[in-house]
């Protein structure tokens, strides 16, 4: 009977490893940033984390989590900006999740992207929220916007600040051509 019991207790126990849901801070600049999560009604508020300058911090979540975080640069006013809303273990046992610019589509510098684990080293990311450069049309602006992603995975990458390349690409100046040349009529 004591035997039994150790399995089971075992079993719950790698049940709740393999089931842990994560969300993975990634700050892709020199800035130190405050994490405020915000739960929804009745379920256990999470205590917010700093994720320093150019780091990574990776937060647990509680099982069936539902609600948002967003973050707030060392210095700056505690205001809320860009949104990562998360459910884990939603309809289905899975996890939803998308960067919402409802509240500030202003911020620029807080929550990117988000995207599962998986995808952290692929090039491009085919389960996105949120964008490396605002504004994009893979965030939600209005509260009726189809942008929610899901996935099977429990770890969430998010993505926070301004990493180099998108410096760079959001300084690089278009290259505009005469109308007759984009109408197809070749002559200046």
């Amino acid at each position: 009977m004591r035997f039994s019991a150790q399995v089971a207790a075992f079993a719950a126990a790698m049940a709740t490893l393999a089931s842990a849901n994560t969300l993975t801070f990634v700050n892709q600049d020199g800035a130190t940033r405050k994490i405020v999560f915000t739960p929804n009604a009745g379920l256990p508020a999470v205590d917010s984390v700093t994720v320093p300058g150019n780091g990574q911090l990776k937060v647990n979540m509680p099982s069936g989590w539902i609600g948002n975080a967003y973050s707030v640069s060392e210095g700056a006013p505690d205001i809320p900006g860009m949104l990562a809303e998360v459910t884990f273990q939603g309809w289905n046992d899975l996890t939803y999740f998308d960067v919402s610019a409802i509240v500030n589509a202003n911020d620029k510098v807080g929550v990117k992207q988000m995207f599962p684990a998986s995808q952290a080293s692929s090039d491009p990311k085919t389960s996105t929220s949120g964008c490396a450069i605002f504004p994009c049309n893979t965030a939600y602006y209005q509260p009726d916007d189809i942008q929610t992603v899901s996935t099977t995975e429990t770890d969430i990458f998010v993505t926070l600040g301004n990493s180099p390349s998108d410096v760079a690409s959001r300084e690089a100046k278009p290259e505009l051509v005469a109308r007759n040349f984009v109408l197809g009529k070749l002559s200046a």
